[in-house]
């Protein structure tokens, strides 16, 4: 077992050890993919990604105990567990429930086990704190995930059907071992729809195209635009304003700040920026990033506080003058206090703002 990896295992149980001595337990069951992916090293802990972990880990002062089925135990051990070699695997049937802990780890009949959502805001905090490690990984998946987004984009046409630009970018992302949570694509008769499914409807004059892809447990999250007619005046204006709202937005992250505590920067932004100071009730503003998609997302009242080393992707999106303008990608909030853009390609054209690279439409 690699030495960084042992490190970061015995650091992660150190914190989880607190948290089980402080709320007076005996141990915590981890049992969701972001909490499982973040301690086992990014090992994939699904078989469908619609259904619920194939593999459970209770977390005690001496170490954990796994569980998971008969079906999945010796793919397991030789393929995604290699971080616990150590680690008791505790084999239960096909037909039993990981959940019941007594049943599989008789030893913890008795014990207080706390359950992940007794301690959610513990778990995200130590979750998006990311290790060198995971930045890399990180990293290394945004910029495959932009290189798909522009492979596939760059090689795209207006009669295209959104399916097959969906089919080719989950390809990409596939070949490059990722994970395909969200493929979505617009072509121009779709736009009103802030999370366009793709259709049979062909792209048309102007598309729009958004990945989250996980890796290592890691989820990238990105959007980008490409047009095959001459741009006009009222996009070109809302595409750079669209932009202004987000710069606006990543002024405002500091460290130790509230996600919440943004809120009113976005609120003030989209008018300053000439879109319907409405919008930002019209489609989620993004969140921090890492083992979740957004971990939690920016919503009134998130409590959640910047911290180093963590990633966040900002959402905005608007309609105006019958026009649909979104930006994302994912980014790291640096030791440093800089903004570093992950999900970067450089064959995708960019502007700076404010010291950032920033997508722009891509003109076919």
């Amino acid at each position: 077992m690699p030495t960084a990896i042992t490190s970061e295992y015995t650091k992660k149980h150190a914190l989880l050890t607190e948290i089980i001595q402080r709320r007076g337990a005996q141990a915590i069951l981890l049992s969701t993919p972001a909490s499982l992916a973040w301690l086992l090293d990014g090992a994939r802990t699904h078989v469908s990604l619609a259904a619920p972990p194939i593999v459970r880990v209770l977390v005690h002062a001496e170490g954990c105990e796994l569980a998971t089925s008969i079906s999945e135990a010796q793919r397991l051990q030789d393929e995604e567990l290699t971080v616990l070699s150590s680690a008791k695997l505790h084999v239960t049937n096909w037909y039993e429930s990981l959940d019941d802990v007594s049943a599989w780890f008789p030893e913890a009949a008795d014990w207080k086990i706390l359950a992940e959502s007794e301690v959610d805001s513990e778990l995200r905090t130590m979750r998006t704190a990311l290790t060198a490690t995971e930045v890399d990984r990180y990293r290394q998946l945004c910029q495959d995930t932009a290189s798909v987004m522009t492979e596939v984009l760059s090689e795209s046409s207006s009669d295209d059907s959104e399916f097959a630009i969906a089919a080719k970018l989950s390809a990409g992302a596939i070949a490059q071992g990722g994970e395909v949570l969200v493929a979505l694509v617009s072509g121009s008769t779709r736009t009103d729809y802030r999370h366009p499914l793709p259709t049979q409807a062909p792209l048309g004059r102007k598309a729009m195209a958004v990945l989250c892809v996980r890796r290592h447990g890691l989820i990238a999250n990105l959007t980008r635009w490409v047009r095959f007619a001459p741009a006009t005046e009222e996009e070109l204006a809302g595409e750079a304003d669209i932009l202004g709202v987000e710069a606006d937005i990543i002024s405002g992250i500091s460290e130790g700040k509230a996600l919440g505590e943004l809120l009113p920067i976005i609120q003030q932004a989209y008018p300053a920026h000439g879109f319907d100071e409405l919008e930002w009730t019209r489609h989620h503003q993004g969140g921090i990033a890492g083992f979740n998609g957004r971990d939690p997302r920016l919503a009134p009242g998130a409590t959640d506080r910047f911290q180093a080393n963590q990633a966040f992707a900002v959402n905005p999106s608007a309609q105006r003058d019958g026009h649909t303008f979104k930006v994302e990608d994912t980014m790291l909030f640096t030791e440093s206090g800089a903004i570093e853009v992950l999900s970067v390609d450089p064959q995708w054209p960019t502007t700076m703002v404010n010291g950032l690279p920033r997508p722009q439409v891509l003109q076919r």
